[in-house]
């Protein structure tokens, strides 16, 4: 589906087609990849679940206990957002906050027993939608792809 969004140009400049433009196109492909992701494992109607929740979840049980900066740092996420997220999932009692002994100011965050029972069910799902998805592209369009991104996030962390 191609928006049609588009702005009057300035004398010499290119024509603004949103749908055209690489953020715009990275976000929509983003949106619906998570909505296939969160339809296919159903871990918003079973579990209740937003997609922050879940990718929160997702990377603590993968980093062991990171903390809130640390998963801002590898997940691209935005504070308020994990913010939300880590308070829903504490508060649901999916993740622990315990305080660094190093450093009394951080808390550590890792996933109870419940959490890591949910995210054992919801994950081998969500390999699976990741497999039925990438299927539609050949072999070495899916690798281009995964090369594409990290070519564009290194370009991104670049000043």
């Amino acid at each position: 589906m191609r928006h049609r969004f588009a702005w009057r140009t300035l004398a010499g400049m290119t024509r603004f087609r949103l749908a055209d433009f690489l953020p715009y196109q990275l976000s929509v492909a983003s949106n619906a990849v998570s909505r296939a992701v969160a339809t296919g494992t159903g871990y918003e109607s079973r579990f209740g679940l937003t997609a922050a929740e879940w990718r929160v979840l997702a990377a603590v049980t993968a980093a062991g206990q990171p903390s809130q900066v640390e998963l801002g740092e590898a997940t691209g996420m935005d504070k308020m957002t994990i913010s939300r997220a880590v308070a829903g999932l504490s508060t649901r009692r999916l993740i622990d906050r315990v305080r660094d002994t190093g450093d009394r100011r951080t808390l550590r965050l890792s996933p109870t027993a419940e959490g890591r029972r949910i995210h054992d069910i919801v994950a081998p799902q969500a390999l699976e939608v990741e497999k039925r998805l990438l299927a539609t592209l050949s072999p070495g369009e899916a690798e281009a792809l995964r090369t594409a991104l990290a070519h564009l996030l290194q370009a991104c962390a670049k000043p």
